[in-house]
């Protein structure tokens, strides 16, 4: 009998995206394992940990029909403390940490891949993922006014520049400020 990896698995927005899915597949591609998914609601309170739930059965629904061999709960809303509940180090062998990507992720603002690597110890994979209620809009560049490669410099005016009155007033002195050298 092979040995069967054991892996916490910590995801909220992202429990059932493409990108945490095709990770999961690919380490139990490498071989026999069983997961653990904890979903962390996004605050306290009924509400929040209702749509925990609801996100929960579609991860759990997706993965499962994938393939993998996965069970699931709700944590407490903060991540740390939902692994500190299910942690226990004879359980799991890796932990896979999904989150938004860079400034999206309340997660990564906390540095929770790390915090959670130095308290199990154990080695933390880390997923990118998306959220479909966070699709970036693509929109269309402007129309560029003069074509060319130092087009972008246009915005600099160089060269284009119009001529500004000299300060102090709207005209040039008639006179200099000192008078001419005279020729002896």
């Amino acid at each position: 009998m092979a040995f069967k990896h054991s892996i916490l698995v910590v995801a909220n927005r992202t429990a059932d995206s493409d990108e945490l899915t095709g990770a999961l597949l690919a380490r139990a591609e490498q071989g026999p394992v069983a997961y653990r998914l904890v979903v962390p609601p996004m605050a306290a309170g009924p509400d929040s940990r209702a749509a925990a739930e609801t996100k929960l059965a579609a991860a759990l629904t997706r993965l499962r029909d994938a393939g993998l061999q996965i069970e699931g709960s709700i944590g407490p809303p903060d991540p740390i403390d939902a692994v500190h509940a299910v942690w226990d180090p004879r359980s799991f062998d890796e932990v896979i940490v999904s989150t938004l990507p860079g400034q999206a992720s309340k997660w990564m603002l906390m540095d929770l891949p790390h915090r959670i690597a130095r308290f199990t110890g154990v080695r933390v994979t880390h997923v990118v993922a998306s959220d479909e209620k966070v699709k970036l809009e693509s929109v269309p560049l402007p129309a560029r006014d003069k074509p060319g490669v130092l087009a972008p410099l246009s915005v600099l005016s160089w060269g284009g520049r119009p001529s500004t009155p000299p300060r102090g007033g709207d005209e040039a002195p008639d006179q200099p400020d000192e008078p001419p050298d005279s020729v002896a």
